[in-house]
C-alpha cells in the first residue's frame, strides 16, 4: 500500500500581497510533494491564508476598506501564485471564508477546555501586533520586537488562557526522543533552550472590542475572539474536516506515519511549542516533523511585507520565468542561515545552469542525433569505455537526491541532479562524438540520451516545465526524435 504523506505550509496574514520570502516556503513545499508523489506515495499538499489578524483589520483601516473586501482582494493573489510559481498544492485554505474552519476551531477550543487547561485571568503585557504576540521585558532588544524593530503596545484586559507549563515535560521528551522531529538540529536546540527556560501559559483570546469584531468568538463567551494564532494553527486539521470528525482527518493525520510542517525561523516558537502542547491537550496526534527554513533578505534585511522591502513574485516570474525563479530558490538558499536576493544574482544562476548548462547540454545532444543519426535514437548497448562517472551519475541521482530532500536540504538535493549534467558534459568533451562513427558512435550517443531522460526524470520536482519539455526532446513516438529546440534564452 502506498505511503502517505501530509506537508503544509505556514498560512501567511493577508494585511498585503505576497512577497518573495513566502515563495521559498512555497516552492519548498511543493518540491516535497512532487517528490513523494513521483515515488509513489499519497500526498495532500496544504497552503492557505490566515485572515483572521488584527494586522488585516488596521490594514483594512488604512486603505478605507471593509476588512472582509480587504482580506477577500489579497487572500486571491495568494491563491494565484498556483500558476506563475508551478504550484500543485491540493487544497487551499481561507480561515474567514472556508466553511470547514470555524467548527473544527471551535471543536478544538471545547477539547482542551474539557482537558482543563483553559482558564481565564486579568492580564497586562507587552503587545507587538506584527508578530501577534505578547513579550516579556526580557525577550525585547532595546525595548523593541527584536523580528521587527518596532516598539510593543502595553494591554490590560482580561482574556483566556492556556496551561501551556503543564506540558513542558512532555515536549521535552517527545522533541529528544525524535518522535517530534525539529530540522535542522539548530532549531531543534533553539526550542530546547526555550523549553528549558520554563513554559509560561499564554493568552489565546482577545477582547472583541480590541479586535473590533473581526475573528472567531470564543465558544460560549462572545465578548472575546479567539487568538489569532490558536485560530491559524488549526488550519493543519481544520482543513481535514476536523470540525465534522470527517474521514480526511482519521486517513491525513490520524492513521499517517508523515504529517509535516514547513515554517520559517520566526514562527517556530508557535509551531514547535505552542501547537504540539494544543495537540496534546486535544488529545489528537502530534506533527511528525517540523522543517524549518531561514529568511530571504535584501541588502541583509529580512523581506517582510512590515519592514516594506517586498518583491511580488509574480512580477518576477513575469520577467525572468518560473523554472529561473524556482531554480534560484532552490540552488542558491542554504539549509541554514539567510540568502540574500539580487536580480544579478537570479540572472548569473538562471544562464550559468539553465541556459549554458542544461540548456545548452540537451540542444548539443538531441542535434548530434538528428545531425549522424537523421534524429533516430541508437538502439541499447553495452555502456561505451570512458561513460563509468556519467553512468554512476544518472544511476545515483534517484536516492541521492531523495535522502537530500529527508534531510531538507534541497541545495544538496540539486547538487545531485545537477552532477548529471557536469558528467555529461564533460564526457562529451572526452568521448568527442564528432569523430566517432558507427557502433562506437551509437553507444555514445545512447548513453547521453539516456542521461538526458534521466535528467527529465530526476528535474520533475525542481523544475516541472523544463523537466516535461526535456522529455518531449527526448521522446520519440514517430520512431525519430522531435527537431531541438532551446530550452532557455539567456536572460
Amino acid at each position: 500500500m502506498p505511503a502517505r504523506f501530509y506537508v503544509t505550509t505556514t498560512i501567511p496574514y493577508v494585511n498585503a500581497r505576497p512577497h518573495l520570502g513566502f515563495a521559498l516556503e512555497l516552492v519548498q513545499a511543493d518540491v516535497l510533494a512532487r517528490h513523494h508523489r513521483r515515488r509513489g506515495d499519497q500526498v495532500r499538499f496544504l497552503t492557505g491564508t490566515d485572515d483572521n489578524s488584527l494586522k488585516n483589520v488596521l490594514a483594512a483601516e488604512a486603505e478605507g476598506l471593509p476588512t472582509q473586501q480587504l482580506v477577500d482582494r489579497n487572500a486571491a493573489a495568494f491563491a494565484a501564485l498556483r500558476e506563475p510559481l508551478g504550484l500543485s498544492f491540493d487544497d487551499f485554505i481561507r480561515t474567514s471564508r472556508d466553511p470547514r474552519h470555524r467548527p473544527g476551531v471551535e471543536r478544538f477550543w471545547r477539547a482542551c477546555a474539557a482537558a482543563g487547561d483553559l482558564y481565564r485571568k486579568h492580564y497586562e503585557g507587552l503587545y507587538c501586533v506584527e508578530c501577534e504576540q505578547f513579550y516579556a521585558p526580557a525577550e525585547l532588544t532595546d525595548g523593541y520586537c527584536a523580528e521587527h524593530r518596532l516598539p510593543p503596545q502595553l494591554v490590560a484586559e482580561e482574556n483566556w488562557f492556556f496551561r501551556l507549563s503543564r506540558y513542558t515535560g512532555r515536549l521535552h521528551d517527545l522533541i529528544t526522543s525524535g518522535r517530534l522531529r525539529i530540522e535542522p538540529a539548530a532549531r531543534r536546540n533553539e526550542v530546547l533552550g526555550f523549553i528549558a527556560g520554563g513554559l509560561q501559559d499564554f493568552s489565546i483570546s482577545r477582547s472583541r472590542t480590541r479586535a473590533r469584531g473581526w475573528g472567531i468568538p470564543v465558544p460560549g463567551d462572545a465578548d472575546q475572539v479567539i487568538y489569532v494564532w490558536w485560530d491559524a494553527l488549526g488550519n493543519y486539521l481544520t482543513s481535514l474536516d476536523y470540525g465534522t470528525g470527517g474521514q480526511n482527518y482519521r486517513y491525513w493525520w490520524v492513521h499517517n506515519e508523515r504529517r509535516v510542517h514547513l515554517a520559517g525561523k520566526g514562527v517556530l516558537r508557535f509551531h514547535a511549542v505552542y501547537w504540539p502542547a494544543m495537540l496534546l491537550s486535544a488529545g489528537a496526534p502530534l506533527p511528525t516533523d517540523i522543517l524549518v527554513h531561514d529568511y530571504l533578505t535584501i541588502g541583509g534585511r529580512k523581506i517582510s511585507k512590515s519592514t516594506g522591502n517586498v518583491i511580488d513574485p509574480a512580477s518576477v516570474v513575469r520577467q525572468y520565468g518560473t523554472d529561473a525563479v524556482r531554480w534560484w530558490l532552490l540552488r542558491e538558499v542554504p539549509r541554514t542561515g539567510d540568502a540574500d536576493f539580487t536580480f544579478d544574482r537570479l540572472t548569473a544562476r538562471a544562464n550559468e545552469d539553465l541556459a549554458n548548462g542544461l540548456g545548452n547540454l540537451v540542444h548539443r545532444i538531441v542535434s548530434m542525433i538528428h545531425r549522424y543519426r537523421d534524429g533516430r535514437p541508437p538502439a541499447t548497448g553495452a555502456p561505451p569505455v570512458g561513460a563509468d562517472r556519467l553512468i554512476a551519475a544518472c544511476r545515483n541521482a534517484p536516492e541521492l537526491v531523495h535522502d537530500a530532500l529527508a534531510g531538507f536540504d534541497f541545495r544538496r538535493a540539486t547538487a545531485a541532479v545537477w552532477r548529471i549534467v557536469e558528467e555529461a558534459n564533460r564526457y562529451i568533451e572526452q568521448a568527442r562524438p564528432w569523430q566517432l562513427a558507427g557502433a562506437e558512435l551509437d553507444a555514445v550517443l545512447g548513453v547521453l540520451l539516456r542521461a538526458c531522460r534521466v535528467l527529465a526524470g530526476e528535474l520533475t520536482p525542481f523544475l516541472p516545465d523544463t523537466a516535461a519539455r526535456i522529455a518531449g526532446q527526448c521522446a520519440c513516438p514517430t520512431g525519430a526524435l522531435p527537431p531541438p529546440r532551446p530550452l532557455f534564452s539567456r536572460l
